[in-house]
């Protein structure tokens, strides 16, 4: 028997997050999710006309064929993929993970080969089609967040099926006050940094791109970022888990990176040239989400957070920074994290992760949740 939660998500995603039209050909792609959320999907696009393709993958499978990946190998299946993806109007993927760490023993040089040789059906896919992407619920995710297997299930669907018209109002003042600050100052424990996004402009995410989601991000100047962040945000990238990773600039450079595991944080920091700068400034205000849990997705969105991303930026908010690597590294700022303060142009903005004096004060949970 199918939930009724997973039936209203599906609603969410066909309907408000990819807004799927008559005739319009819609990818589904299932990593380790179960058939009952496939199922929904396939019937939700069906009812509003459009028209569904599937694929599942595994994510032991992936890896099996990532530990021998060859060039040869990953180009022809980047072109076969692109191809198809260039077919589509529309992308949504919902990702288990059983074991986060599934990939951490595929050797560096072979994940950056296959991410390199992908990076054009990713691009394609954000810069071409309506697309969504999400995690679905899991025990491996309810040990990640330290959370029984049931109460994480209500905490996931809580968080998924936010009415995220509600940040909207929020959201477009933020937007307006992002798109008019020159320089950005950021201060907390361990974080002494001041970088410029003057004329860059700033994207809201409200429930259209990504689940769960809640954040206004821009980016900053590519050569402006001077100082030093310490992230008090455990963070998993490329099957290896982080700690107290802690960056240093110049120039808008990251001339110093240390972490628990500092020999694969600057592996993948020298990954390519553009890996080394940041392609990414985003706060994140989703009321629901407040600990980390070692996934992305989730902790970028953590209410009183904002992230700051070494790598590929995006084409909406664009720097020009180019890279292979996008890893959104997160700091909390609420009291119970040590605080911090964000300032525009010489003007508090947000003070132990809560926004002052503006009508983006809307963003703050209490406010969210009292609507």
């Amino acid at each position: 028997m199918t939930d009724a939660r997973s039936l209203a998500l599906a609603r969410g995603l066909v309907r408000y997050s990819t807004a799927v039209k008559k005739g319009e050909r819609v990818l589904v792609e299932l990593f380790d999710a179960p058939v009952e959320i496939g199922v929904a999907l396939i019937r939700e696009i069906r009812a509003v006309g459009g028209i569904p393709f599937l694929q599942t993958y595994s994510a032991r499978l992936s890896r099996e064929l990532l530990a021998g990946a060859v060039g040869e190998q990953y180009q022809f299946h980047a072109d076969v993929e692109l191809r198809r993806m260039k077919g589509m109007q529309a992308y949504i993927a919902v990702r288990g993970a059983h074991n986060i760490f599934e990939s951490s023993d595929v050797p560096a040089d072979r994940q950056r080969l296959a991410m390199k040789l992908m990076r054009p059906v990713q691009d394609w896919r954000v810069k071409k089609t309506k697309w969504v992407v999400l995690r679905w619920p899991t025990p491996a995710m309810a040990q990640q967040a330290m959370m029984s297997t049931e109460a994480f299930e209500d905490f996931y669907f809580k968080v998924c099926t936010l009415d995220y018209a509600r940040l909207v109002p929020g959201m477009k003042a933020l937007k307006v006050l992002m798109d008019q600050t020159d320089q950005v100052h950021i201060k907390g424990p361990g974080t002494d940094l001041r970088f410029s996004i003057k004329g860059i402009g700033s994207v809201i995410c409200g429930g259209l791109r990504n689940i769960p989601d809640g954040e206004v991000f821009s980016c900053p100047v590519r050569n402006s970022v001077e100082g030093e962040i310490a992230f008090n945000t455990p963070t998993v990238y490329q099957g290896t888990s982080f700690d107290n990773v802690r960056l240093k600039f110049a120039k808008g450079k990251i001339i110093e990176a240390t972490a628990n595991n500092t020999k694969r944080l600057n592996e993948i920091l020298d990954a390519d040239a553009g890996a080394r700068y940041i392609g990414e400034f985003s706060l994140g205000f989703n009321p629901h989400i407040l600990q980390p849990m070692r996934d992305i997705l989730f902790d970028e969105k953590i209410a009183g957070s904002f992230h700051f991303t070494p790598g590929q930026a995006y084409e909406d908010a664009d720097n020009g920074n180019r890279s292979q690597v996008h890893w959104d590294l997160v700091c909390i700022q609420r009291q119970d994290y040590g605080g911090g303060e964000v300032w525009f142009d010489g003007k508090l903005i947000r003070k132990d992760g809560l926004f002052v004096s503006g009508p983006w004060m809307a963003l703050n949970p209490k406010r969210i949740l009292k609507r």
